[in-house]
């Protein structure tokens, strides 16, 4: 309803009340909408079912680093040489993690049972400064001189090394005369506790140290520690998995050579892949750490292989993820031109296991022991190629434990030590925010869509990529502008709307990146997590795209304010306000945090507010840094 017609029934504009109505009329700009016409001006959709999620699919897909073409094995072993000490220096050991890499944690061997052709070892051991994990080494029942060795990386199996099917590939390992070693994998089995989540690890990024280096000294200790065996054939080293498992496998193989056989289980697609099958493949915060994927896929992890033997296994039912019809193409076609520099194709295989589910059965087991037989025992016609039955020695979880630290440290733990002393004093600067949340300066194309009396609806198309719905309204003369922004969407923010249109302010409400019609509509948090993989940093889009409506209503001649309501766009609002200060000329928030510390003491994860776990912004800010470079900044 009209302010005039309001203002007429209420008897404002009876001849006794016309000055205070025309000055009544000249602060609401004749027609200020209630919050009910504001909630059906908000509620209206601007753009298409999915076209956020689209526009995120087709934004994140085609900024994956492609495979380049080479000429020859050498200059391939130059390019992978260079390209694995990038993703161990800027990936892997990044910030304080490169102190975790000192050699000599301790080892500790508990305890030794008896099998049918095989013993089994109990030990345990540091992953990083104390944080401990346990392991079991499975050993032929006689030793004598070098033997292979198989190193069994697990998944989200939450049995870990207890898990039924993993013990029976171990002693089939063993009984083939190998040593097959498995070890707990963080946040499963003896580690699965709430502070050990995957998602945690982001806590350790927030504090500028690499929190995927937990998860690669895991891998790279227990080889460390399976190499050091008397009767271990540094020469016959595999690594095998299944999902958790796949990744690792592929990822240590890749990165450390001292791995000679590989055979991943279901366990990894290309970032291009992911994309395109985002219900499936997007993974947890190891599988899609900070800035991998700025310098490397996964096809160029596979292909870093080459020349060692690669065999890829898939399912074709699979129910979870990297299923083989659309996930295993794209790996072998960029594998198979390496491995051709080297002459070597025959040592690329890969096998699709068509039974039901997520699974490393006993098909798929078989494959690796006809793969490590080529490999490790040619010609030997005595080596078994069927699983030979173990069901009977698969024992309870309580007898394959060894005892861990009281005070075992998790990754949760790990982030709160290395908190102490951030921020560092003396970087607080406009310049280094703008670098850690990778601030972009994007451009503006502003589409009206349809306008009725003062209201209008806009579909603003910043950076040629991405399209923020707003919805403008007020006073059209009004000289304040301000951008309204909510955790909720905007079309929550109708009363919060019509009160600042009824202080004469015209308001401007949006939609950034993952709110209301900006969310993706599933697997949001997980093309959150792709974008830092790209480089990028989600809090960085997002106050980017603030920032670009800054300037655009700036150059409309207008004072421009933020407003955002809730703890995520909070956070934004500041951070937009502190980067784009000579547009934005006062920041509300309402409901926002209070410290960046409370993203810790309140345990908060990735999967909710992906905005908070910025690589590294806690390393040099705490919250009042950041608003104190923005002006008149308030926070309520």
């Amino acid at each position: 309803m009209c302010s005039q017609t309001r203002a007429r029934k209420s008897g404002i504009l009876n001849p006794n009340n016309m000055k205070i109505a025309i000055v009544f009329l000249s602060a609401l700009g004749l027609c200020a909408q209630t919050a009910a016409e504001l909630k059906t001006a908000l509620d209206r959709p601007l753009l298409d079912p999915n076209q956020a999620l689209v526009e995120t699919q087709v934004y994140t897909a085609s900024r994956v680093p492609l495979m380049p073409t080479m000429a020859s094995a050498v200059e391939w072993d130059r390019y992978a040489a260079k390209l694995r000490q990038r993703v161990l220096d800027e990936v892997v050991f990044r910030g304080r993690a490169r102190e975790w890499r000192t050699p000599g944690r301790k080892v500790e061997w508990t305890e030794t049972i008896a099998g049918t052709g095989y013993k089994l070892r109990k030990f345990r051991f540091e992953i990083v400064p104390g944080f401990w994990t346990s392991g079991l080494l499975y050993e032929p029942e006689v030793l004598a001189g070098k033997v292979p060795v198989v190193m069994n990386v697990n998944g989200h199996e939450g049995t870990g090394i207890a898990t039924p099917y993993i013990q029976q590939r171990c002693m089939n390992l063993a009984r083939r005369g190998m040593l097959a070693v498995n070890v707990e994998w963080i946040g499963m089995g003896q580690l699965k506790v709430d502070d050990n989540v995957h998602y945690r690890l982001a806590q350790i990024d927030l504090t500028g140290t690499g929190g995927l280096a937990v998860f690669y000294l895991l891998m790279e200790r227990t080889l460390d520690i399976v190499l050091g065996h008397a009767n271990a054939d540094a020469e016959r080293v595999a690594v095998t998995g299944l999902s958790g498992g796949g990744w690792q496998t592929t990822m240590i193989s890749s990165l450390d050579t001292r791995v000679k056989v590989v055979v991943p289980v279901a366990g990894h697609s290309s970032y291009v892949t992911r994309a395109q099958w985002p219900d499936l493949d997007l993974g947890d915060s190891e599988q899609t750490p900070v800035d991998l994927a700025s310098v490397a896929d996964y096809t160029h992890l596979t292909a870093m292989v080459a020349p060692r033997p690669l065999m890829l296994i898939n399912n074709a039912k699979d129910n979870c993820c990297f299923r083989a019809d659309y996930a295993v193409g794209p790996l072998l076609q960029s594998a198979r031109q390496v491995f051709a520099l080297y002459g070597a194709t025959d040592r690329l295989r890969h096998y699709v296991n068509h039974s039901k589910g997520h699974n490393y059965d006993e098909y798929s087991r078989e494959e690796l022991y006809r793969f490590l037989r080529d490999q490790f025992f040619a010609g030997d016609e005595k080596y078994p190629l069927k699983e030979m039955a173990m069901e009977g020695e698969v024992r309870k979880p309580e007898l394959l434990l060894s005892p861990l630290p009281a005070e075992n440290a998790t990754l949760h733990s790990l982030a709160l030590g290395m908190s102490q002393g951030l921020p560092r004093r003396g970087g607080a600067s406009r310049e280094r925010l703008a670098e850690i949340v990778r601030a972009q300066t994007l451009t503006m194309d502003a589409r009206e869509v349809d306008r009725q009396a003062d209201t209008i609806w806009w579909r603003l198309r910043l950076g040629g990529a991405w399209h923020v719905p707003a919805v403008e309204a007020g006073p059209p003369n009004a000289r304040e502008v301000v951008i309204l922004m909510g955790d909720g969407g905007k079309a929550s923010l109708s009363k919060e709307m019509a009160e600042l249109i009824a202080q004469g302010k015209r308001v401007i409400a949006i939609d950034p990146f993952s709110y209301g019609e900006g969310k993706l509509g599933r697997r949001e948090f997980l093309f959150a997590m792709l974008l830092s993989g790209l480089g990028e940093r989600p809090l960085g889009l997002e106050a980017s795209q603030v920032a670009a409506i800054a300037r655009w209503q700036k150059a409309r001649g207008r004072v421009v304010s933020v407003e955002s309501h809730g703890r995520r766009t909070g956070l934004v609002a500041v951070t937009a306000g502190a980067l784009e200060a000579e547009s934005i000329v006062a920041v509300r928030t309402v409901g926002g945090l209070r410290s960046l510390r409370q993203i810790l003491e309140e345990n908060l994860t990735v999967d909710k507010y992906y905005e908070f776990f910025t690589f590294g912004l806690m390393e040099w800010f705490e919250l009042d840094d950041v608003t104190r470079l923005a002006k008149h900044a308030v926070v309520e």
